[in-house]
């Protein structure tokens, strides 16, 4: 028996000898209140600010207040499931955005989920969805343009590479048209796009996506949608998760655009959140770091200096994260870009509200499109005394530069006469010449939607106005004077086309030579 008894023990020793354990705490939360997508968790004393907390039935939130006996935190996808006295866990992991070549051409919501039924995305690789944005060092000034095709853009106010340029007006007022224009001209000329829809209706951006495919844009576009219906936290999320995919190719040297369909929508999102997590109100009842949280989002707009990728050519592996996706920082290299469109709706043209005065004091230069314009059938209809670009000129071939030079002058002077003419019914036959040459300008500036045009188009189709060419062409015929001009400069005269488009520069010799083309033009014109 005694034998038995030391053999027993001798087993069990061995076993315990052999015997390894791992211990694992985890920091287990209780839901004590839950409603309108925001859930009040008690537990989680050591939480982060913007970590991923866990909840059961896959649903997941983002811990956004640290208050002292709970957190706050906005839920992502369906609410519903989530109930009073449920656990929740910290994950460890702050927000993340997976990214990568695989997402041009699809449709997927703040958390890259796909909504265009067309299968899973494959993506090894994230990036952090709210990232710094880069510093003085890591920037380069803006001098390389990023054509939207719109001739009274492009001229009166260039938009360039890394540049952050407001697009704000009313309702219905072609703000959104301008955005989808800038996506459809950088087809061939390597520019990723994003189109982030906040708020919009559902319709809306359906509509949207199929104007994208039919113009062939949607190959090199990622568009991400929080529409009417999602969860608040989504549309507020929107915005920061359609910059880092952008940023994803930015890094990696290359140049992307981004459009925010609009921050009025995420504006009043972010107010929706931060009322319910009891967040002190200020002007407007939108919480005191409203400016804040557009500034940090549109920094990240930028054109990397050339040295940026100096320093670290590593890839960082990042452990797997709970959605599966094995994160990885891409290399870093300079050069690259990511210009930014924020779009701002205002009420009764009120550009000196709360929102827009916070986004035009972040942005480089706004575009305003005025209600009268539109409704007077300008196309597109931008105010010239409203709009401006502070790059300028920077961002313009010089051959832009020269046509546009006397062009936003002449427009503004025709503006201050018009409304004096309303009112004056005698006026100085020098006074009806410039109303009748601003009335040509503002027809050769129109531009039907969809129809951006190349570069060069664009400084001969304004040549011949800024010259005074159209001096004899009734202003219901500018149009086709326009059109037919174009259509005999590239049928005839491509050597043109070429030249400009090689020296990007007009030149005495080259200023000749377009004269005589004109005039050999006009009398088939005329004829």
């Amino acid at each position: 028996m005694t034998a038995r008894k030391d053999d027993i023990a001798a087993i069990l020793k061995e076993h315990l000898r052999g015997f390894r354990y791992d211990l694992e705490t985890q920091e287990v939360g209780v839901v004590a209140q839950v409603g309108d997508g925001i859930a009040h968790v008690y537990g989680l004393d050591r939480a982060m600010s913007s970590e991923i907390a866990a909840f059961g039935n896959d649903v997941y939130g983002l811990i956004l207040n640290l208050e002292e006996e709970s957190v706050g935190v906005a839920l992502f996808g369906d609410t519903e499931k989530v109930k009073e006295g449920d656990e929740v866990r910290r994950t460890g992991r702050v927000l993340e955005t997976p990214v990568g070549e695989g997402f041009l051409g699809r449709v997927v919501d703040p958390l890259g989920r796909p909504l265009d039924g067309k299968g899973p995305i494959a993506s090894t690789e994230t990036r952090k969805t709210e990232a710094k944005a880069p510093g003085v060092i890591d920037r380069q000034p803006v001098d390389t343009p990023l054509q939207t095709g719109l001739k009274a853009i492009d001229a009166m106010t260039p938009i360039g590479r890394g540049q952050r340029e407001l697009i704000i007006g009313d309702r219905r007022t072609g703000k959104t048209a301008i955005a989808i224009d800038t996506i459809i001209n950088q087809k061939g000329k390597g520019v990723v796009c994003v189109y982030v829809a906040i708020g919009q209706k559902a319709s809306t951006v359906a509509r949207i996506i199929d104007t994208l495919s039919r113009h062939g844009a949607l190959s090199y576009t990622i568009v991400v949608v929080a529409d009417a219906q999602s969860p608040t936290p989504m549309q507020y999320l929107a915005p920061y998760a359609g910059c880092a995919m952008a940023e994803y190719f930015t890094y990696k040297g290359g140049d992307s655009f981004v459009v925010y369909d609009d921050l009025s929508k995420h504006a009043v999102a972010y107010r929706e959140i931060a009322l319910l997590l009891r967040r002190p109100p200020g002007r407007e009842a939108y919480p005191g770091d409203i400016f804040y949280t557009h500034s940090r989002l549109l920094e990240r707009a930028v054109r990397l200096a050339d040295h940026f990728g100096e320093e670290d050519q590593t890839v960082e592996q990042i452990p797997e994260s709970e959605s599966g996706h094995a994160a990885r920082l891409p290399v870093r290299a300079g050069g690259g870009s990511l210009t930014a469109f924020p779009i701002i709706e205002t009420k009764a043209g009120d550009i000196t509200s709360y929102i827009p005065t916070n986004v035009i004091s972040i942005t480089d230069g706004q575009i305003y499109l005025e209600t009268n314009l539109f409704n007077q059938g300008v196309r597109p209809a931008i105010n010239v005394g409203y709009s401006v670009s502070r790059v300028g000129g920077a961002a313009q071939i010089r051959a832009m530069s020269q046509i546009a030079g006397e062009l936003r002058l002449e427009l503004s002077q025709y503006r201050e006469l018009e409304a004096f003419a309303e009112f004056s019914s005698d006026l100085d036959e020098e006074s009806k010449a410039q109303l009748a040459r601003g009335d040509r300008l503002m027809q050769i500036l129109g531009q039907g939607q969809y129809r951006p045009m190349p570069v060069e188009d664009q400084v001969l189709s304004l040549y011949v106005a800024v010259q005074n060419h159209l001096v004899d062409i009734e202003v219901s015929a500018v149009r086709r004077f326009e059109e037919e001009w174009l259509r005999y400069l590239h049928e005839t005269r491509g050597d043109l086309l070429d030249e400009l488009r090689d020296k990007k520069e007009l030149t005495p010799e080259f200023r000749a030579k377009l004269e005589l083309a004109v005039a050999e033009f006009k009398k088939r014109f005329g004829a």
